[in-house]
């Protein structure tokens, strides 16, 4: 079990029935799940650098992406019904913790003049979205053999009822949230 978990399962719990007046252990929010979202659109051309991409998203998932579909054509941006412009990846249970452990507590104190995650990055669902500019802060990537730097976008999905609950479950496990929101 990561520290995380033995930390939502001992610590957060009990915090957040007190914090809430929550008499029952269902009712406390908790994490979901986790979608990471590459958009690979443009290197529609470039199938290599798309296969790099692949790779090095299974390697910070440890699971295999899904290749996402666009839904309509676009003119503008050369796309076509049908064609694949992304990927994607839906990290539950002990992959879901051990993602969250490694980015909390390895990736994002990595990021060059990281201050903390923004509270506006905590919807009104209590979700928290993160945008990742480069892959390249995560431990398992080499440095030397990256050819192709992506972004991509993590979405941590609770069961939180409104933004204070998500908030406080975020603060309670450890997650660098800004201290003020200037």
């Amino acid at each position: 079990m990561t520290k995380i978990k033995e930390k939502y399962n001992k610590i957060v719990i009990a915090e957040m029935k007190k914090q809430f007046n929550l008499k029952n252990v269902f009712e406390v929010p908790r994490i979901e799940k986790v979608v990471v979202n590459v958009g690979t659109g443009k290197y529609l051309n470039d199938s290599a650098k798309v296969a790099d991409i692949f790779k090095a998203l299974e390697t910070i998932t440890a699971q295999k992406p899904l290749n996402t579909k666009s839904r309509k054509s676009i003119a503008g941006f050369k796309i076509r019904e049908g064609l694949e412009v992304g990927m994607k990846v839906t990290l539950r249970g002990t992959r879901m913790w051990d993602f969250i452990e490694r980015t909390v507590g390895a990736a994002l104190p990595r990021v060059k003049d990281f201050h903390g995650l923004k509270l506006s990055s905590v919807d009104a669902d209590g979700n928290l979205n993160i945008g990742i500019k480069e892959h390249l802060i995560f431990p398992e990537i080499l440095p030397e053999q990256v050819k192709t730097i992506f972004s991509f976008q993590v979405t941590i999905t609770t069961t939180a009822k409104s933004r204070e609950e998500g908030l406080a479950l975020f603060k309670a496990l450890g997650f660098p949230l800004e201290t003020t929101n200037i």
